[in-house]
């Protein structure tokens, strides 16, 4: 999937974050699965780590996603849309 462009005139963790709820929504993030890494993240969207973990700690306290310590970050099992 390509990435659209970044508006920079607003906040990009909120469009990376838009963009990865999408993904979640439509089924491309299952439930259960491991979501990017904040290194993968990173690079993807050309963005400092930093940014990349603003992204996954928004979508944690959403409830879109959950952490396991030392092993990842996954889809949660239902998302907030579907509760």
């Amino acid at each position: 999937m390509s990435n659209p462009d970044l508006d920079r005139s607003r906040p990009v963790w909120r469009q990376i974050a838009s963009v990865i709820v999408g993904r979640i929504e439509s089924g491309e993030y299952a439930p259960g699965t491991r979501t990017p890494s904040v290194v993968e993240i990173s690079t993807e969207w050309d963005v400092a780590v930093s940014t990349a973990q603003k992204v996954l700690a928004h979508l944690k306290t959403t409830g879109y996603v959950r952490a396991e310590v030392g092993i990842g970050t996954f889809v949660a099992d239902e998302p907030p849309e579907s509760r």
